[in-house]
């Protein structure tokens, strides 16, 4: 039901995990990964106990393939299962249960293992794998993007697209990205832009975050300073958020039919605003079973005539 990659950078030691599935929140249910330790991606119908069970062994100084042994050796349902394993040393290690739902397959590597079940064919893995190798001067978070994408443009899950992620931990236990779609119709593209705000956001965060060698580490003034902007202001922004002033002037420009100079704008704004998110908030209530319906209607205060005047003509006779 997933294709993924887990690996290790070669120069850094990083390790990490790139995967996507047809259900949601498959960063919560299949991703593994331990700094200095190892990662693991737990597969087809999931097991977390064999990732956590692969990880103590590796951090016992186990290589990956007996690690991965020792993990199914304790599982009973092993022919249901898809996992795949890197150590911070050594070959990376695959298994693919013979009840796996097909096409499933895996392929391995010295730095990493990449593994998929219920998909349209082996070129998702095929193209997984030259992406990777071809990457190999780019930082281990980029080449796992890329292996990820390769693989959902070669075919993917053949149910289709629902959620993906990205994990990858350095020196730190904290993870250094730690990225997740949840719920996308192209969930693999849509990470990818949140990938590439987060580099630029949210990656100098990390970088100023505390250590165990510098407990007092702290954020220099240029990331403070980009944080304390607007979403929509800083580096990378490709979302504009509802709540900002153009959407608020758009819209009440909508509602009333009336357009708003430049010069107007903030006064207008100063006294709508409020009246804007209260109506809104009372969109989203459903008072029907106590109220007879109430309707929102803007504009009457706009048109033509006396407000005395907007009484229907038979009321007026």
């Amino acid at each position: 039901m997933t294709f993924s990659i887990v690996a290790r950078c070669e120069q850094s030691g990083a390790l990490g995990v790139a995967v996507s599935t047809a259900v949601p929140a498959v960063g919560a249910m299949c991703v593994y990964v331990r700094a200095g330790v190892g990662a693991v991606s737990t597969q087809s119908w999931v097991n977390p106990y064999l990732a956590l069970t692969a990880l103590d062994l590796l951090e016992e100084g186990a290589d990956a393939e007996s690690a991965l042994a020792r993990a199914l050796g304790g599982d009973p349902a092993a022919d249901l299962r898809q996992i795949g394993v890197i150590g911070r040393r050594g070959h990376g290690a695959a298994w693919t249960g013979a009840q796996c739902t097909g096409w499933a397959g895996q392929r391995t590597g010295a730095w990493y293992a990449i593994q998929g079940n219920m998909l349209i064919g082996a070129a998702t893995l095929d193209a997984m794998q030259a992406a990777f190798e071809a990457t190999r001067p780019l930082a281990l978070e980029e080449r796992l993007m890329q292996a990820l994408e390769a693989g959902q443009a070669a075919g993917g899950d053949m149910r289709g697209r629902q959620s993906a992620s990205l994990k990858v931990a350095r020196d730190e236990v904290y993870a250094w990205v730690d990225l997740r779609v949840d719920e996308h119709e192209d969930p693999v593209a849509e990470l990818r832009r949140v990938f590439d705000v987060a580099r630029q956001q949210v990656t100098p965060f990390v970088e100023g975050m505390p250590t165990r060698d510098d407990p007092g580490r702290a954020l220099s003034p240029d990331v403070t300073r980009m944080l304390l902007m607007p979403p929509r202001s800083r580096a990378g922004a490709t979302v504009r958020l509802r709540d900002t002033a153009s959407d608020c002037v758009d819209e009440l420009s909508r509602w009333t039919g009336i357009e708003f100079a430049p010069d107007r704008v903030a006064h207008n704004l100063s006294i709508y605003r409020s009246i804007l998110t209260e109506i809104d908030k009372l969109r989203t209530l459903d008072l029907s079973d106590r109220h007879p319906a109430i309707v929102f209607d803007v504009t009457r205060l706009y048109r033509t005539g006396h407000a005395s005047d907007m009484r229907d003509p038979a009321e007026r006779a």
